[in-house]
């Protein structure tokens, strides 16, 4: 396995990997030029964004674009292309959506880069022996470490600081956001979908929603996880965690201190913006898994359990105390 990025990992395993400039077109060409052999395509790059939705198509179309080009006229195995995309696909960044969200909704007022990037995909199919398929997880949750956009990490390390400072575990999201049905995908859950999508003949060029199958509420699974930290359940207490957290630093590697925690960079543990992001959306979040089902990807993941396995993980890997 081939794995293209700007910063391997440290310990890569089994994944030889090639750092590349995807917004680089002639740097892309260079890096891959010698990989002829590729048969499948697992696409799940983005360019710097915010966590608005308001991110750029020219950018994450070229890089696609520049994959594609790069890859495609030389590897004559070439077999599947997949493309991971997302609930904003749906439009959630913009407000409350048609749920149970399905995958022929009508697309919301442009723009959104994953139509530009579907689009150009599907095209460039046309009339080729190759095929296509896409993703719509959302919220993806996995043990990742270095991956400080991760719903896990960020309610890990928000509760170690309450702790630290002595405060209970306060809901920081909307009000709403606290009540709502939502759903989170489980990386291993999508990893498993996307492998039935590029080996299914009936999966071929279609899009599929990709969650844990399961549905939850913030105020059910709060008090769950404040026991699993042993701190008593606070209240909603709405706060911006992009700006609460931007003086705690000091404050996390007392935690780091205190708990004999591997030395990670208060930068790399959490992404505050998106935490703000995920425990900000006061409306429903729910996928319909019928298209999936129907093709035979069956699997469900309980949330709950989840969070609390992961967490353990990362414990056990003395990231998170």
């Amino acid at each position: 396995m081939i794995g293209l990025c700007r910063r391997p990992p440290e310990r890569p395993g089994r994944v030889r990997y090639l750092v590349v400039d995807l917004l680089d077109a002639a740097d892309a060409r260079a890096k891959l030029a010698g990989c002829t052999e590729v048969t499948h395509v697992f696409y799940t790059a983005r360019a710097v964004h915010g966590e608005g939705g308001h991110e750029s198509v020219a950018d994450n179309l070229a890089m696609l674009r520049n994959v594609m080009d790069a890859i495609e006229p030389f590897a004559e195995g070439l077999r599947h292309v997949h493309l991971v995309e997302g609930g904003k696909w749906y439009g959630l960044h913009l407000g409350p959506y048609r749920t149970p969200a399905r995958e022929d909704d009508p697309r919301h007022l442009a723009p959104n880069f994953y139509y530009d990037q579907q689009d150009f995909l599907a095209g460039r199919q046309r009339d080729k022996s190759w095929t296509w398929s896409a993703s719509r997880p959302n919220v993806i949750c996995d043990f990742a470490p270095g991956r400080a956009r991760n719903l896990v990490t960020i309610l890990g390390a928000y509760a170690a600081i309450c702790r630290e400072l002595g405060a209970p575990l306060d809901f920081p999201g909307k009000p709403g956001a606290f009540t709502t049905l939502t759903e989170v995908t489980d990386g291993t859950q999508l990893a498993r979908a996307m492998l039935l999508m590029c080996t299914n003949e009936r999966c071929a060029n279609q899009a599929f929603n990709i969650t844990n199958g399961d549905l939850f509420r913030w105020e059910h699974l709060w008090p769950k996880l404040a026991d699993y930290w042993g701190m008593p359940v606070g209240r909603v207490r709405s706060l911006r965690l992009a700006d609460w957290m931007a003086d705690k630093a000091p404050v996390w590697r007392r935690v780091v201190a205190r708990h004999d925690l591997e030395p990670t960079r208060f930068e790399d543990i959490a992404l505050w913006a998106f935490g703000d992001f995920a425990l900000g959306q006061d409306f429903d979040l729910i996928s319909d898994m019928t298209r999936a089902r129907c093709l035979g990807f069956h699997d469900v993941v309980d949330s709950e359990a989840m969070l609390l396995r992961m967490l353990d993980q990362y414990r056990g890997a003395r990231i998170l105390p």
